[in-house]
């Protein structure tokens, strides 16, 4: 079987790989690595996102594994990881208290995913591509952002459940764990030294990923510290927690199943619309941007990927799983450890169903400080400064909504902020089309008014003021050669001026205006106050 072509390869050899090499073993030696990677970030996330939910933490962890295992078995996406998302929180935590507990959420969430696979069959997955990539890039720098600051109150010993914000230094530096602290800058060290050229032209090294070698470490540290030193020692908060889970029989003991009767809510109706939406969109931006990650350039199908996505809901419904969508942060993760095909993905699915019901004892070890610095790597990844420059160099068309989704992102979310950017590129898109599609010059008597362009009644005001300008007995020439539309409003200003022109003396001439061609007006030869026509077919009529 023949490897993928270098960059340095011609042109010839370079074709991207078949859609169906999105599932392959052959790049086992990367997937398995890096889908080690992103399993040690999803437990943290996971248990996160359904904390801040108001959801039982063990629904965060299955939908983990329903997006790994259920969700990337009908995918199309190489590199795309889905899970719970944090973009859901806030719908997920009114909706339970909405639909009277967890079980009504679930009834929603089947219902959300019987809509994402409706509308992967009606082909709406191609919402996505009209997104211009200042505002995606601007995307994923926010989340770089957010994953920084969401992750330093955990570096500096904070728990899960008592989290402060960044923005309240008291509270964020206050009753900080200095072994958390160590850890965390430690792990983050070893990540970062991990990737360095050195060590990864050592095969034997850089097969071992840097996120599993920090996890060890930390867990060395953290047992020889606490042994030596207990003033220092980590509480139980500021490790990983699972619960009793003893077994796969626990695992199961421990599901919620979801409540039919809150199909008589019209409420749940509302709310699966609201998930099915802001999870679908989620997943294009996610797509749209991991397809930019993707070194070997394939493209994912969206419309399949919106009918995985309502596959995997349906059954996270019926399991008592959070709602799963495509993650940035996840799939960056995979891209950048090195994955290549979905492999990866299956492979952090199951290692988290098989830790979780066998292994909770030992990944409880596991300090959160080591899963804050390898998110904190992750987050400087998508947000690093060489991107600022990058698209400040390109302009201010793109460096303007990059930088406004960004701080737009910060602010408010993930879908204002990115609604934000692609009205500050429409802005740009608009007025750069006003300014090139019109060109008026004048010599002398003379104008030429051209149409570089499609022109709309934007372009209105600029053309009314070139033919202002056309002096008493001049002439003007009208080459619309260039456009292929000619908005209404423009043929009827012109319809109005070419009227009006014999009592001013002046000579228009059309050319190719709705396909007129010739000369209308007053014919300097025959004299004040007598005008002639010569054309090769009518005057403009309005459409």
């Amino acid at each position: 079987m023949t490897n993928y072509p270098s960059q340095a390869t011609t042109a010839k050899t370079s074709a991207p790989p078949r859609s169906s090499e999105t599932l392959s073993l052959r790049y086992l030696t990367r997937d398995v690595p890096a889908g080690i990677v992103v399993f040690l970030i999803a437990i943290s996330l996971c248990l996160g996102v359904a904390i801040a939910s108001g959801a039982p933490p063990i629904s965060g962890l299955m939908a983990g594994m329903v997006g790994g295992l259920v969700v990337t078995m009908f995918s199309g996406s190489a590199l795309s990881v889905s899970g719970p998302t944090a973009s859901l929180t806030v719908i997920v935590l009114s909706a339970i208290e909405q639909l009277g507990g967890f079980a009504g959420l679930l009834t929603a969430v089947m219902l959300a995913g019987v809509i994402q696979i409706v509308m992967g069959f009606l082909k709406l997955g191609r919402i996505g591509a009209f997104l211009p990539s200042s505002v995606i890039k601007g995307m994923m720098a926010g989340i770089g952002l957010i994953l920084i600051l969401g992750q330093l109150p955990m570096a500096l010993g904070h728990t899960l459940e008592n989290m402060p914000k960044v923005t309240d230094p008291v509270a964020l530096f206050s009753d900080v764990a200095p072994l958390s602290v160590g850890i965390a800058v430690f792990s983050l060290a070893l990540l970062i030294v991990w990737e360095r050229p050195m060590i990864q032209r050592l095969r034997g090294l850089s097969l071992v990923p840097g996120a599993l070698l920090a996890v060890l470490a930390s867990i060395a540290i953290d047992l020889v510290v606490s042994g030596a030193m207990p003033s220092l020692a980590l509480g139980a908060a500021h490790h990983l927690q699972f619960g009793d889970i003893a077994g796969p029989g626990d695992l199961a003991a421990m599901m919620t199943f979801p409540d039919l009767g809150v199909l008589t809510n019209p409420a749940v109706y509302s709310v699966a619309f609201t998930i099915a939406i802001i999870a679908s969109l989620e997943m294009l931006l996610s797509l749209e941007a991991i397809d930019k990650l993707d070194p070997l350039k394939r493209r994912s199908p969206p419309h399949r990927e919106l009918k995985a996505q309502g596959i995997g809901n349906m059954v996270c419904g019926l399991i008592g799983a959070l709602p799963v969508t495509a993650v940035i942060v996840r799939s960056s993760a995979n891209a950048s450890a090195g994955g290549r095909t979905r492999v990866a993905s299956m492979v952090h699915g199951a290692l988290l169903l098989v830790s979780v019901a066998f292994l909770s004892m030992w990944l409880e070890m596991i300090p959160l400080a080591t899963l804050a610095a390898i998110l904190l790597h992750t987050g400087y990844k998508l947000t690093k400064p060489a991107l600022f420059m990058a698209q400040y160099r390109e302009g201010m068309r793109r460096f303007v909504p990059f930088t406004v989704t960004v701080v737009t992102i910060l602010a408010t979310d993930l879908l204002v902020g990115v609604l934000v950017g692609l009205v500050c590129s429409l802005y740009f898109l608009l007025k750069s089309g006003y300014r090139s599609a019109i060109a008026c010059t004048r010599r002398g008597d003379h104008t030429l008014l051209r149409f570089q362009q499609d022109v709309s009644f934007l372009n209105r005001e600029e053309m009314r003021q070139c033919l202002d300008g056309v002096p008493n007995g001049g002439e003007l020439i009208i080459d619309a050669t260039g456009a292929n539309f000619i908005d209404p409003d423009i043929r009827e200003d012109i319809r109005g001026f070419i009227a009006n022109a014999p009592k001013r003396g002046i000579v228009v001439e059309l050319r190719d205006v709705d396909g007129t061609y010739g000369t209308f007006g007053h014919d300097p030869q025959a004299g004040h106050g007598e005008a002639r026509e010569r054309h090769s077919g009518a005057v403009p009529q309005a459409a």
